[in-house]
């Protein structure tokens, strides 16, 4: 009896883990029923510490987490933009140097995710981002002291390093969290904070340098880091789950129940229900009979706080390292990261050329009028966040209805449009006005639509990732990344020549088509994703049942 109980469980494990390679990622069946009912995607377990059962008030504790995670890296990032002729000025460097050294913060933002999130895979992700917001403290107390563009450099690319994570692992928390229809709301909060300290932060700095100095600027960062290292301790959850491994459990359960009770039949069969005890412990009634209850023990505040919580128990780090570079045989992946890179790309032009513009003649701006000038970016980032969350999710749910509840991840790209006329606009306004020397406000203008459409890019590429490879969602962020930001490096290593050699004129004419051409690229994605989804369905698949094999997922 105990021999075929142990049979019928191996065999419901290898149908368990029997993938259907026909399958073409991506795909699903997002609405069902003549009520147009959206199904849920990921399917949850029936475990109340899934993330994706957490009760509404414990979820949107951990995404503030992620997002104060977001400003604690973010700001310190970003700071020292609208002050980069201060520093310059007192340092005997160029804006050059500062620049370059500015793209080596960004080059190893995309080079330390290929260590800390197979890290965070590994020993989970709370530990991590703990970790990298004590180090990012630390690092901002360094820049103030540096002499030489040497020293510059090695402090970028220490706080680039250490600071990494704020590239990929909020948008892999986010998935942790919130179903398919749902993640472009979160994700899309996670890019507006992104964009808005990156605009906030400079125009802060500004008065700061004026009254106190830059290199309060950096102090006051540290601060701040440390400040948000003490509440992600106190607050933060490791969102880290393995379903697929609980979802076998659940089965066993049910398998044993099976095989002890088989004069069980289908009519005395009864909806799963749960029932409460006093120490708060929740017991879920099987289907089989009223009597057998499984036990769902409540997690503790002090276990929700553990650093060993996300541990796996077997050593997988070598193989987390490896896997992104097998992700780099999907176009769909190569392409999120190249739409993401662009958009960062046209955000470093602007914070290149925003003191460069405005700092000179005709409009000689101060220090702390050049940081206020981002004020115009970051409302615009707060109205286009509305577009890029909210009617993502609305329009994969629409065209879902359409095609009678069949969803495909590229349903989300039309929002691209938007980004592809206005950033076109605006880098022409903000290159030929700097050119023709026009009023100082349509500049103005111009900086904040340019620098507010940048919340579009990184919904669209990360939700695009993350529901077509959603099994190896974490690998396919980190080469998304790497693309974004060896992009975002080689231009922060030449905006300055490339103004300087071109002129303003020529310079944004070329900038404001290439904008256009990379977001319009959408277009061609919405025809040929499908078809490279099918063509590679073998492959990705393959990979996934390596993964499982070897314990990754």
């Amino acid at each position: 009896m105990v021999a075929s109980c142990n049979n019928s469980k191996a065999n419901l494990h290898d149908i368990m883990r029997t993938l259907d390679y026909e399958v073409v990622p991506g795909d699903a069946q997002l609405v069902e029923g003549e009520e147009k009912h959206i199904v849920l995607i990921p399917q949850p377990s029936k475990d109340p510490e899934d993330p994706l059962n957490w009760e509404r008030r414990r979820k949107w504790i951990a995404t503030c987490c992620v997002l104060v995670y977001t400003l604690g890296v973010g700001i310190p990032s970003a700071a020292i933009y609208s002050v980069l002729p201060d520093i310059a000025e007192e340092r005997n460097l160029s804006l050059s140097d500062l620049n370059q050294g500015t793209g080596y913060l960004f080059l190893f933002f995309g080079v330390g995710c290929l260590l800390f999130q197979p890290l965070a895979l590994q020993y989970g992700k709370r530990p991590v981002y703990l970790f990298s917001m004590l180090a990012t403290a630390l690092i901002c107390v360094w820049p103030p002291y540096t002499r030489s563009n040497g020293e510059w450099i090695a402090s970028k690319i220490l706080q680039g390093l250490f600071g990494s994570c704020i590239e990929s692992l909020p948008e892999i928390s986010m998935s942790d969290l919130f179903f398919e229809h749902q993640r472009s709301l979160a994700l899309s909060l996670y890019a507006l904070t992104l964009m808005a300290v990156s605009f906030a932060a400079p125009l802060v700095a500004g008065f700061i340098s004026a009254g106190q100095g830059w290199q309060w600027v950096m102090w006051w960062c540290a601060i701040l880091a440390a400040v948000c290292f003490v509440v992600l301790f106190f607050l933060m959850e490791e969102t880290s789950y393995n379903r697929r491994t609980q979802d076998e459990v659940e089965e066993d359960v049910s398998e044993d129940e099976a095989v002890l009770h088989p004069e069980s039949g289908d009519n005395d069969k009864e909806d799963a229900a749960s029932d409460t005890k006093k120490d708060g412990s929740v017991y879920v009634r099987s289907n089989s009979t009223e009597s057998q209850l499984r036990e769902w023990p409540r997690t503790t505040y002090k276990q929700k706080i553990s650093l060993t919580r996300g541990f796996k128990p077997k050593f997988l780090l070598h193989h987390y390292m490896l896997v992104p570079f097998f992700m780099l045989r999907f176009p769909v992946v190569l392409w999120a990261g190249f739409l993401y890179g662009s958009s960062l790309v046209w955000f470093n032009v602007l914070n290149g050329t925003e003191a460069l513009v405005l700092a000179n003649k005709p409009y000689n701006f101060s220090s702390s009028m050049c940081g206020l000038a981002y004020v115009s970016p970051l409302i615009c980032s707060f109205i286009f966040f509305f577009l890029a969350g909210y009617c993502s999710d609305r329009l994969k749910v629409y065209w879902a209805k359409r095609r009678n509840g069949f969803s495909k991840p590229e349903d989300r790209l039309w929002v691209l449009s938007i980004y592809a006329l206005l950033g076109c606009g605006a880098s022409l306004l903000w290159g030929l006005g700097a050119y023709y020397e026009i009023h100082w406000f349509p500049l103005v203008l111009a900086l904040g639509v340019l620098g507010g459409c940048g919340v579009f890019a990184p919904v669209a590429s990360s939700a695009y990732i993350v529901d077509t490879y959603r099994e190896l969602d974490a690998e396919a962020m980190v080469v998304m990344i790497m693309i974004r930001n060896l992009m975002s490096f080689a231009c922060s290593y030449g905006i300055t020549h490339w103004v300087e050699n071109l002129g303003y004129k020529r310079c944004f004419l070329g900038v404001a088509f290439c904008c256009l051409a990379t977001n319009a690229s959408f277009v061609v994605m919405n025809f040929t994703g499908p078809w490279w989804r099918r063509r590679q369905k073998h492959a990705y698949w393959a990979l996934v049942d390596r993964c499982r094999r070897l314990g990754l997922h």
